[in-house]
């Protein structure tokens, strides 16, 4: 077999889909390299979903004019020197592979000017074949036009999706780029029309709002904890923020956006009491790791990493979640006012931004009369270079565009946020009730507002001597009045969590009391699921179950936990033995607390059951004495309370 020698170009078109793999690979690699430049301002445009136009300006370093050709070498970078450096990482960007990959595959033109120099560089580069190279004035910073993509790679090019799925990777990919870094200005452009931008003032919770709305901004808790050997700051999502994907999952180590499926287990495992199956938490959190204890140099798009004694820091992780989460009341705040919350749902689009930067006014008009000359040769691909603009004009034109802080816009959209104990006689208008805030080590920072309205929990002994019993509704629900809110309690969910919290806390002192069954229950069982049985056997002598062969492949059920008799003993046994059976979590202790939790709603007391008051009352009793009230075993709530203000907003006896 002849083995042949490729030549540079199909080398650099192979390399290149490694790196480049659709627009929003072109758009990260050029917006990692501007912040890594120290910009604090970054524009980036894309036209056609990134496929036909990209643009990234920013204002950071720049490139000398003697170093323009090394950047679009392959393994040419300012950000390491040699391999030691691999170990000890603070940028973005490291392998050295961006430009050259793009310019192997589109047709690249970058205007970089760096602060010491009087003129800038213009370098234009297509298919890897440079094509020019002149000076040109400009400003602070550097600006890289991609067009074409993939315009000599037509095999690759036929597998990208339309433009607008690519446009939408691109702008994912922005929002994630500007909660990674609050303190630079992003503003990102599609087909002439702007999407958002941001003001670059540090506050985290405002990007969250400018991105996601107001829904969610308002339904956040700020976290901060330090450690000896990392920090943990950003925010989690109340359990009411929830979606059936991992997509609101956003991790940083290091201000690099990352997926992790370490991380994703233990922020879901500090979850778990609140969130029912399939459902995943919102988060924000910006880790920072020292970088000794982390490998970045795990794949080619640098979203995965490896963390040192990843155990142990998964445990420690899922610690501080679950802290956090049980420092504050989780009951849901029940409100009839939909209208205004469908006003701010989902996220915030085409804002309104009338002046462009400075340095683009000229950009823009020559590229309008260039549009209206006929083309020729390469003309067409090289738009002209922006002028020069001052670092004043540029500070002028971003403070009459920074965007008014999250509180601000809040404050004026709505006057159901009020951070203020509300007057005697007056409605109570906290609906949206301010984060609590968790210093150093998961320790609360400052009082919840909760805790400001009523000077303790709703859900304490100290709150039970006021609790008003109303009655029961729909035979399931049992109403509560208490000071100015309604708490309304899912029998069946309360039930279910009292005995799910009884049951583990006899299985961890290996004292659950069994009940004898006369006669035994017979169940047959086929070859898999006795292998199973024999496999798990010492999981069900555990839990309470005493198990005898009968004969064949019949067992008795000699005795069953106390907390599960008289429900269909053979049933829940069947059930347990298949979640058992099942590959994943099979013997694990997590896959055994599943299948309690399963067994303890099955054995607790349904919807449309009569039960008395004095039972309600030792039910509310036990309730209270729990560490978690407010979530059954699968993540439903227990409780929701309902405002005297939203109830008198509804009978128009309030008018706002």
């Amino acid at each position: 077999m002849k083995i042949n020698v490729l030549d540079h170009q199909t080398i650099d078109k192979i390399a290149a889909g490694e790196v480049v793999e659709r627009p929003a690979s072109v758009v990260k690699e050029l917006v990692e390299n501007a912040i890594d430049s120290g910009a604090d301002a970054v524009t980036v445009e894309i036209k056609e979903g990134g496929i036909s136009f990209i643009r990234v300006t920013d204002n950071g370093g720049g490139i000398e004019k003697t170093e323009i050709r090394n950047a679009f070498l392959r393994h040419a970078t300012s950000k390491i020197t040699s391999a030691e450096d691999l170990t000890d990482l603070v940028s973005l960007g490291f392998r050295g592979e961006a430009l050259a990959s793009i310019s192997a595959v589109s047709m690249v033109e970058a205007i970089s000017k760096t602060e010491e120099d009087l003129t800038g560089v213009r370098y234009v580069i297509e298919g890897g074949m440079e094509k020019e190279l002149e000076e040109i004035g400009a400003p602070n910073g550097t600006t890289i036009i991609v067009r074409n993509l993939f315009y000599n790679t037509l095999p690759r090019k036929k597998f990208l999706k339309q433009p607008q799925t690519e446009g939408s990777y691109v702008a994912d990919l922005m929002e994630h780029l500007a909660l990674s870094h609050p303190q630079i200005s992003f503003h990102f452009i599609v087909n002439g029309q702007n999407r958002f931008h941001t003001s670059g003032n540090r506050d985290l919770k405002e990007i969250i709002y400018r991105i996601y709305g107001k829904d969610i901004a308002g339904a956040i808790d700020e976290i901060h904890v330090q450690k000896e050997d990392f920090a943990i700051n950003g925010f989690l999502g109340r359990p009411v923020i929830n979606r059936s994907n991992r997509n609101y999952e956003l991790f940083y180590i290091n201000g690099r956006f990352i997926k992790s499926n370490l991380l994703s287990k233990a922020l879901e495992e500090g979850y778990k009491e609140y969130l029912m199956q399939h459902k995943f938490p919102f988060c924000v959190l910006h880790l920072t790791i020292d970088t000794k204890r982390i490998d970045v140099n795990v794949h080619p798009t640098k979203m995965e990493v490896r963390i040192a004694g990843g155990q142990e820091f998964y445990e420690r992780m899922r610690d501080i979640i679950y802290d956090c989460l049980h420092m504050r009341e989780m009951i849901p705040e029940m409100t009839f006012d939909k209208e205004q919350g469908r006003k701010d749902t989902g996220r915030v689009r085409n804002e309104k931004e009338s002046v462009p930067e400075p340095f683009e006014v000229r950009r823009i008009k020559q590229e309008k009369e260039m549009r209206k000359r006929p083309e020729s040769g390469h003309a067409k691909a090289a738009e002209p270079a922006p002028t020069a603009e001052t670092s004043e004009t540029v500070n002028r034109a971003r403070t009459k565009e920074q965007p008014k802080s999250v509180n601000q816009v809040r404050s004026a959209e709505t006057s159901e946020n009020v951070n203020k104990v509300p007057a005697e006689g007056k409605p109570d208008r906290n609906v949206v009730h301010e984060p609590a805030r968790y210093a150093a080590g998961g320790k609360q920072a400052a009082p919840l507002q909760q805790m400001e309205l009523f000077d303790d929990k709703l859900l304490s002994e100290k709150a039970r001597e006021h609790y008003e019993i109303i009655g029961q509704l729909f035979d399931t629900y049992w109403l509560i009045s208490y000071q100015n809110k309604l708490l309304i309690i899912d029998q069946h969910a309360a039930h279910e969590k009292v005995k799910f919290e009884r049951f583990m806390k006899q299985f961890h002192a290996h004292s659950i009391v069994s009940q004898n069954l006369n006669p035994p229950v017979v169940v047959t069982l086929n070859g898999k699921e006795k292998a199973c049985l024999l496999r798990n056997m010492e999981h069900f002598l555990a839990l309470g179950f005493v198990i005898e062969e009968f004969g064949g492949n019949d067992y008795a059920l000699s005795s069953v936990p106390m907390d599960l008799y008289g429900y269909q003993e053979a049933e829940l046994f069947y059930e347990l033995l298949d979640e058992l059976s099942e590959e994943t979590g099979a013997g694990t202790p997590d896959g055994i607390r599943m299948k309690i939790a399963t067994s303890a709603c099955k054995a607790a007391v349904k919807g449309n059951t009569r039960i008395s008051h004095s039972e309600v009352e030792a039910l509310i009793d036990e309730l209270l004495s729990l560490e978690n009230p407010y979530n059954c075993p699968h993540g439903r709530p227990t409780i929701i309370a309902m405002s005297k203000y939203e109830l008198e907003k509804k009978f128009k006896r309030i008018v706002t």
